[in-house]
């Protein structure tokens, strides 16, 4: 059986006002149509809704079941109905997001999102450069914030953050009373470094800078995240090099340099799928390059 909203709609006011005269002028409409509206309602049904005397109306037993069952219906129905033009609207949803390392950009970006959209549900995922781009192609993630530019027929990027190179040393090691160290002064130093397959284009630009400055690396110890490797540093194990944004990242046992030498600019890019659909994630994109672009001016001043 099929029962139009509509008519749905009808009942529930006649209801609620138990007067057809006053349902009619709530609903706009004139009194006889109503009338004959709840009539065929109730054909269809096979059941009466309401008792009716010329003094008053009233709900039958059945009626109040059914008022109980058709205000659920109408509430779900127009839920669904505005959901949906939330959804269309990106207001309203889910947002996968992967990132490296949580870097100040990427704070910043998920807090203003949350502020401006508060229904749309972040989830976050931490993940190397590898298996983020893995994530997008095979449409597990929406976002990814990478160390790798990609722009081909399935993946776009975009530069969100442009870093110097800081080196990470213990606190005790002697070259951290120096105000800049030369990298010649680290060429024999225990090195620790990530495994270049999970990054190779991070990764063939630090080997690349020490390379030209003739230091030829000497990595003793891989680790896979950011902090993971300040943590090794910590423990004596070696030096390291890092994005300047994970100085925001303040371990005990650590000290964070600048390198004398003019560093390369280290940039992460925001990337998703060519073919994405979603509103949400255009407005995520949106403050993505809102914050750079507030970050650029901030620089310049």
């Amino acid at each position: 059986m099929k029962i139009d909203i509509r008519k749905m709609r009808y009942f529930i006011t006649v209801a609620e006002e138990l007067n057809f005269r006053r349902a009619a002028e709530r609903l706009r409409m004139a009194q006889p149509p109503l009338s004959q509206e709840i009539r065929k309602l109730e054909d269809e049904l096979g059941v009466q809704l309401f008792h009716r005397t010329k003094r008053m109306v009233e709900l039958t037993d059945a009626g109040k079941i059914f008022l109980e069952g058709a205000q659920q219906t109408l509430f779900q129905f127009e839920k669904a109905i505005k959901e949906t033009q939330l959804a269309a609207e990106g207001k309203i949803g889910n947002v996968i997001v992967g990132f490296v390392d949580s870097t100040e950009i990427v704070i910043e970006v998920l807090n203003k999102f949350r502020a401006r959209f508060p229904k749309i549900h972040l989830t976050l995922c931490e993940m190397t450069t590898e298996q983020q781009l893995k994530a997008l192609y095979e449409k597990q993630i929406h976002i990814g914030f990478i160390r790798s530019k990609q722009n081909n027929e399935t993946l776009a990027t975009e530069v969100c953050c442009e870093e110097a190179l800081r080196l990470v040393l213990h606190q005790d090691h002697p070259l951290v009373t120096l105000p800049e160290i030369p990298l010649q002064l680290i060429r024999n130093e225990p090195f620790i470094m990530f495994p270049r397959h999970l990054g190779p284009n991070f990764y063939d630009l630090i080997i690349s800078y020490f390379w030209d400055h003739g230091v030829n690396l000497n990595v003793v110890q891989e680790a896979i995240q950011m902090q993971t490797i300040v943590n090794l540093v910590a423990t004596g194990m070696g030096v390291s090099v890092v994005p300047s944004s994970v100085e925001s990242y303040k371990r005990s046992g650590v000290t964070y340099k600048k390198i004398k030498e003019t560093t390369p600019k280290v940039s992460l890019y925001v990337g998703w799928r060519q073919d994405e659909t979603s509103t949400a994630v255009d407005h995520f994109l949106t403050i993505v390059r809102e914050v750079y672009s507030n970050s650029q001016l901030n620089h310049h001043e």
